[in-house]
């Protein structure tokens, strides 16, 4: 790829170099154009991915079109390496600990069986405690838990979500945050964060779904901790387009922040909204795209 350059023609990006780019991008016009939605990828996407010398991929792609390009391009953007490597929480809090990122105490559970084993005869974990189901996203199937009570009732629906074929969770320390969290956008080389904070002193949930507001400007220092924890993670990962979570304790800010979660699929309000993402989105992609043509 050393030597090649790129140009821009009619908001087409154009691939001065053997072979082509090919997006799959709805809203990013290349040499070829492929849509791959709601099916898997076939002997058409192979051979536009195989003659291809760099592949732009939707932020929704499958692991099937994912592994195609791969294995078969040398250049793929964006890198979801790490998201199909480790799926769900689970596999998140497996990413942490072998990149000795810190992150809250986890215990991470295969299913009710295993919790059991390890707390048998109603023994249960200091609470309040944090639950997660290995699923979902905007906190959905994550809940703070005050009682055993609480947790008795959770593994109860964990039970019933084992029969019908989802499984796994995690129990979490809880970290009193002061109601927020801290959402760290990483979009191609650049990076943009915001608080995400709630009024009301009793609420757990922290993202903007559940009624957070947006915050851009508190707390600057705690904010570039932050952020060098963030950026020196997707450096080690090479994770290039996510929304990561932070977290800080509020009872002594000298604690390094805590990385919470990953988000492949992120809220785009405290960006700006769609088409501030979009603008961002297609020139980072430009970018990369002249960084791997020389």
């Amino acid at each position: 790829m050393a030597g090649h350059r790129f140009y821009k023609q009619g908001g087409v990006i154009k691939g001065m170099m053997e072979g082509m780019v090919v997006s799959f991008h709805p809203l990013f016009r290349a040499d070829r154009n492929l849509i791959c939605a709601g099916r898997d990828p076939g002997p058409n996407e192979l051979a536009a991915i195989r003659n291809a010398s760099a592949v732009v991929l939707p932020q929704g792609c499958s692991q099937q079109l994912y592994q195609m390009a791969r294995e078969n391009c040398l250049h793929v953007f964006p890198n979801y390496d790490a998201r199909f490597q480790y799926p769900g929480k689970t596999g998140q809090v497996r990413l942490f600990r072998e990149t000795n990122t810190p992150h809250p105490e986890t215990e991470i559970f295969r299913n009710t069986s295993d919790f059991r084993t390890l707390y048998p005869d109603d023994a249960y974990p200091a609470f309040p405690i944090v639950f997660k189901f290995d699923w979902g996203g905007e906190g959905d199937t994550v809940f703070l838990l005050q009682t055993p009570s609480d947790l008795k009732d959770l593994l109860q629906h964990a039970d019933r979500c084992e029969a019908s074929g989802q499984h796994g969770f995690l129990l979490q320390k809880y970290i009193f945050s002061g109601n927020r969290s801290l959402r760290v956008a990483v979009i191609g080389e650049r990076t943009f964060s915001y608080w995400r904070t709630h009024a009301v002193e009793d609420r757990f949930h922290a993202s903007i779904s559940k009624g957070a507001k947006v915050d851009l400007t508190s707390d600057p220092v705690l904010k570039q901790k932050a952020e060098e924890l963030v950026a020196d993670f997707c450096r080690r990962t090479l994770i290039n387009l996510a929304g990561l979570d932070v977290i800080i304790a509020e009872e002594d800010s000298r604690k390094p922040p805590l990385l919470l979660e990953i988000n492949y699929f992120f809220g785009r309000v405290g960006l700006g909204g769609s088409e501030a993402y979009y603008r961002v989105l297609r020139k980072e992609m430009r970018r990369w795209l002249k960084c791997v043509g020389g």
